[in-house]
């Protein structure tokens, strides 16, 4: 496996939207090859950050890269929603900011052995975290024809779901689909010739698909954000970068309800709900990538950065 060169995205708009106290405490929840920890903890003095990953390689990685820095850092194997229980662990009532940057990582893309790229021949896959046991290969040659077009159509949101969904169930009928390129063939097999010419590669929707629902992504971004938001301290901030409509639909949404304060019906004269904002939305827009990083990295192209800041 040859050596990752690691792009963080949207790196100094992150370390900016945090707005980083040397003595503050931090958590990084998605670790990935540690770019935008490094920026993080190179800014403190006394205080703390905490990096969570899924993944046990990014792990490791990062006690070599975060090296110089490993008394003010905690390493943490987990996934990010499980951030209440990640601080009720190491005794932290609350943090002073968190990231989020949502999606698979680069490392994770190009590491043929991993199945995330429709590139590249590799097993069906696509585990954020490797010792989990539902695989890409479970869903593709186990599921029902019905579930397996759901997914295509909802998490990749592919118009062509209801054929690749037959043509899979028609490769597995006579044998499994057991590498990433087989099934790029069959979600080739299953489309029009004019979508097989779009710009796009014709597998991407369908895999993106099949690793939201490999890793449970949507649902565990929703458990994140509401289990975020209350640890963290007064004025902290949090940064969620998004790589896909379907994860910034989520975010946008959960941010604004919970940016919002009471929900009586305007006739009323008196508020019975009781409800008040848990946070301010510090940008309404969210921050994108410059043409300048897009041509660096054109991974950063869809990325979205959105910021808020607990009341």
């Amino acid at each position: 496996m040859g050596e990752f060169i690691h792009r963080p995205v949207l790196l100094d708009e992150c370390v900016q939207a945090l707005n980083i106290r040397p003595e503050g405490n931090y958590l990084d929840g998605t670790l990935g090859r540690a770019g935008h920890s490094e920026q993080i903890v190179r800014r403190l003095t006394t205080g703390r950050l905490i990096c969570v990953d899924r993944d046990q390689a990014a792990l490791e990685a990062a006690r070599e890269r975060l090296g110089p820095w490993l008394e003010r850092v905690t390493l943490v194997h987990s996934n990010f929603d499980r951030v209440n229980e990640i601080l009720d662990e190491l005794s932290l009532p609350g943090v002073d900011g968190m990231l989020f940057d949502l999606g698979v990582s680069s490392p994770q893309l190009d590491d043929e052995t991993r199945g995330f790229s429709y590139m590249k021949d590799a097993p069906l896959d696509m585990r954020m975290d490797q010792g989990e046991s539902l695989t890409a290969a479970n869903i593709v040659n186990n599921l029902p024809q019905e579930e397996l077009r759901r997914i295509i159509s909802q998490y990749g949101e592919e118009r062509y779901a209801i054929q690749i969904a037959g043509a899979i169930l028609r490769r597995r009928e006579d044998k499994p689909i057991q590498t990433t390129m087989e099934l790029v063939e069959v979600i080739k097999s299953a489309m029009p010739p004019k979508a097989l010419r779009e710009k796009q590669h014709p597998a991407k929707r369908t895999f993106q698909a099949i690793r939201i629902a490999v890793n449970d992504e949507l649902s565990s971004v929703e458990r994140m954000l509401h289990r975020a938001v209350p640890r963290l301290n007064r004025g902290g901030r949090l940064a969620v970068i998004t790589f896909h409509s379907l994860e910034d639909r989520v975010v946008k949404t959960e941010l604004v309800e919970l940016s919002k304060g009471c929900t009586c019906p305007p006739d009323f004269p008196v508020c019975v709900c009781g409800k008040t904002p848990e946070i301010k939305l510090i940008n309404k827009k969210p921050i994108l990538p410059s043409e300048r990083e897009i041509e660096e990295n054109p991974r950063a192209r869809s990325a979205k950065l959105r910021v808020a800041e607990k009341l």
